[in-house]
């Protein structure tokens, strides 16, 4: 199941130069870049871990690509997503979001049904890469 996030979710996965393209259009328009990346890919998982602080006066989208590639060796087979951060409204505004590194096998996600009295249901996502331990659910 491929996982369906961020601004381009509906296009195939970008390559390293369209990637660049990207990040160049956050530096022109002044945004902060940031990478992040995680193994739980959850919808409702806006937390992933920064790879490294964001890039506030980088200008350069060369010095980005090297970063997201130091995170790509390190953190293969995990999800790596760029963030573009807006902040001319006086707060942190994401602009642009997207994935730039998928793991091999993406196992998808489940929903759990739950019946309450008074004809009450309730749905669950449930992501099965958490059936196994952090750091170890891309082996």
């Amino acid at each position: 199941m491929r996982i369906t996030q961020g601004t381009f979710s509906y296009l195939p996965d970008f390559d390293d130069d369209e990637v660049r393209a990207q990040v160049q259009y956050c530096l022109d328009n002044d945004w902060p870049v940031s990478i992040e990346y995680t193994d739980d890919p959850h919808p409702r998982n806006v937390y992933w871990d920064m790879w490294g602080l964001p890039m506030f006066d980088i200008k350069d989208a060369a010095a980005i690509m090297m970063e997201l590639g130091k995170c790509r060796e390190v953190f293969a087979n995990h999800y790596i997503r760029i963030n573009g951060y807006d902040r001319r409204y006086g707060r942190q505004t994401t602009a642009l979001s997207f994935i730039v590194n998928r793991p091999k096998d993406e196992p998808g996600f489940r929903v759990e049904r739950q019946e309450f009295g008074d004809r009450q249901v309730k749905y669950t996502i449930h992501s099965y890469a958490t059936d196994r331990p952090s750091g170890q659910r891309y082996e």
